[in-house]
């Protein structure tokens, strides 16, 4: 399972999912991306199962990206416990994934492929999802010159 290696705080307080996610919205480095609709926390498991399902689908061809990680531990307190004397140990780590997030991303694997793949994994994780594909941007128009102003010298003798 997917955990840090080393944390400032072992019981940290809650992040909220709620709002959108500011980073990591679009396709970065595959071809098609698993893009959540609704914000949630993302167990470390829910991200392992839903990286056997792709790896096993695509039979490991291709690359998959997994652009989540779970650095949040959540708390539990035993059963049976009487209220107050702390906060619970550490049960197990979660990701906080926002809305508009790309959790995973496939490439190397003919689309139809990938987006099965995708969608299959979409049912291991317990957000609402939407497979998106990459958007290329037109290289030509970022990287053209921008045309000089010419301007008028005045001469002598003239207008």
């Amino acid at each position: 399972m997917l955990q840090p290696k080393r944390v400032k705080y072992r019981r940290p307080h809650s992040l909220k999912w709620e709002g959108l996610s500011k980073a990591g919205n679009t396709v970065a480095f595959g071809d098609y991306g698993l893009q959540a609709t609704e914000g949630e926390y993302v167990s470390d498991r829910q991200i392992e199962a839903a990286r056997v399902v792709l790896n096993n689908f695509t039979k490991r061809s291709g690359k998959v990206w997994i652009r989540i990680f779970p650095h949040m531990a959540k708390t539990k307190k035993p059963a049976e416990v009487r209220m107050g004397s702390g906060k619970g140990a550490p049960e197990f780590w979660v990701a906080v994934v926002k809305v508009n997030r790309v959790m995973f991303e496939i490439g190397g694997v003919p689309a139809k492929d990938a987006i099965e793949a995708l969608r299959l994994a979409s049912f291991k994780l317990p957000v609402k999802t939407k497979i998106i594909k990459r958007e290329v941007k037109d290289v030509s128009v970022v990287n053209a010159v921008k045309p000089v102003k010419e301007t008028k010298v005045a001469t002598e003798g003239g207008k």
